[in-house]
């Protein structure tokens, strides 16, 4: 049985952590971006589970269940802002987001 070196599941994770950064800064959709933030949230999960099994505690396993935690609340309260400006505003670009203040 061979096993899959720590350094393939770091690089994956620095990758999709990577992409969620480029989607987060060049997209203009609300939704968009909060799938940007979940995306880089789980490639940090991912790392931390290959450093957990790498050495074999469950520290980085506990770190995952509250960055589970953490996203789904996060999820959460997101779709609720969305609803909430699609229904003032009756779009989902970031840029007339910027007029909620006036």
């Amino acid at each position: 049985m061979s096993v899959v070196s720590i350094s393939y599941y770091l690089v994956l994770s620095a990758i999709l952590f990577g992409l969620g950064v480029l989607a987060f800064v060049f997209k203009r959709n609300i939704i968009t971006i909060f799938m940007a933030i979940e995306l880089m949230l789980n490639a940090v999960n991912l790392a931390f589970v290959a450093f957990a099994r790498a050495w074999n505690q469950l520290d980085g396993l506990v770190f995952v269940f509250f960055v589970i935690v953490v996203a789904a609340a996060e999820a959460a309260v997101g779709l609720a802002i969305v609803i909430t400006i699609y229904q003032n505003r009756h779009s989902l670009n970031i840029e007339r987001v910027n007029l909620l203040k006036f």
